[in-house]
């Protein structure tokens, strides 16, 4: 699976302390972190939590991420402007058991965590507890187990759902602020990963009009 960190300006510091934790758990289990930034507070390129979102759609709709992990002050303001997107089921994730039960029950493919709010003594053990449970195991299993089958039925509901509660995701590129969009695709490391994983031709090719 390739997972992909984003983190926006206000918690930017905590970057290092994330991507080394995420990796660490992750990569045992074969899975690979592309860190997408925001790297430290004073990088040129700024992300704000709406820009997380409009990344994280890029990168699941295209296929060049198979889960976001991303967050923001409280992980609510991320949360949201994930789910302002198709193709972007996030979950706000506060603890391993959040973790757990989004991943069992929702199936989601992206998270939020709250990097300011209750990131105190024992937070890298929290973010560490969370991303065990939450990919320690194949998603949309059902908790408790006996609730599986709706679960699953309720999770394929939502998809028909949010497949047709959007325009298509470059339609709804096209009509948002340009420089806001551009902003969220202008990090250092941002060409080399998503045109290297990149499944989608078209959006592929959008993207590179932008950047041209």
């Amino acid at each position: 699976m390739k997972i992909a960190l984003i983190n926006e300006n206000s918690q930017a510091a905590k970057n290092e302390l994330i991507a080394a934790t995420l990796t660490k758990v992750v990569e045992p289990m074969g899975h690979t972190v592309f860190n997408y930034g925001q790297y430290s507070a004073e990088d040129t390129a700024a992300l704000t939590y709406v820009q997380n979102g409009i990344l994280a759609a890029i990168l699941l709709n295209s296929g060049a991420a198979d889960y976001v992990v991303t967050g923001c002050g409280t992980g609510s303001g991320a949360m949201l402007a994930c789910n302002t997107f198709p193709g972007v089921i996030c979950g706000l994730v506060i603890d391993p058991s959040d973790a757990y039960m989004f991943a069992q029950i929702n199936d989601g493919n992206a998270i939020a965590l709250p990097f300011a709010k209750g990131f105190g003594w024992g937070a890298e053990l929290n973010l560490q507890y969370i991303f065990e449970k939450l990919f320690e195991c194949e998603g949309g299993q059902g908790y408790p187990r006996d609730r599986v089958i709706p679960e699953q039925r309720n999770k394929k509901i939502l998809d028909a759902v949010k497949a047709v509660a959007y325009n298509d995701l470059i339609s709804i590129l096209n009509g948002i602020d340009q420089d806001l969009l551009k902003g969220a695709i202008a990090g250092p490391k941002f060409k080399e990963y998503f045109f290297a994983n990149s499944k989608d031709e078209v959006l592929t090719s959008y993207i590179k009009s932008l950047l041209a």
